[in-house]
């Protein structure tokens, strides 16, 4: 979602369209969700060592975790609007109706998030309008680039185990 990915995929691919997938979009839903977060946490020992349970799912938090959730949720009310803002927006992708999804229904959200008067939502939101015409195209092609991630993952591994190995000389092997 780089500038620099933008310019270099428009000068070189001009004739195909610019596709952002569903994990780079949520990683920034995410970051904006922490911001919240850590701007509720300050000064409030409640929230201390709460911030996976903010990130995750609700669907994937334990029975313990969510009834914590919704206690915190009920103290801190920007913080119970923020998740329920980001719960809404992730499911926005489990919509079959690609036209419906990208056009009704991100662009309700976006509404609510900029009602919402959460900050870091609302720069969340310009980023999204910045980058509509992408987000929207995932919507009909459904394209990832996670095998590439994947690949390149493995790569940097690889190059991380080889860290600290010494080069035998060759000369040793000669004798």
């Amino acid at each position: 979602m780089s500038p620099a990915f933008i310019s270099g995929t428009t000068e070189m691919l001009s004739n195909n369209k610019i596709t952002f997938d569903k994990f780079h979009i949520v990683q920034h839903l995410n970051k904006t969700m922490d911001t919240v977060r850590k701007d509720e946490r300050k000064g409030n020992d409640l929230l201390k060592n709460h911030k996976y349970t903010y990130l995750r799912l609700n669907k994937n938090l334990t029975d313990e975790k969510r009834k914590e959730l919704e206690h915190l949720n009920m103290l801190y009310s920007t913080l119970g609007v923020a998740y329920r803002l980001k719960e809404m927006f992730l499911d926005i992708f489990q919509i079959k109706d690609s036209a419906e999804a990208a056009k009704f229904d991100l662009y309700s959200w976006c509404n609510l998030a900029i009602e919402s008067g959460i900050q870091p939502f609302i720069k969340f939101v310009c980023l999204l309008k910045g980058h509509w015409s992408g987000i929207v195209n995932y919507f009909d092609t459904k394209l990832t680039n996670g095998i590439l991630e994947g690949i390149n993952s493995k790569i940097q591994l690889a190059k991380r185990r080889g860290r600290g190995f010494k080069i035998l000389r060759l000369s040793m092997w000669l004798y």
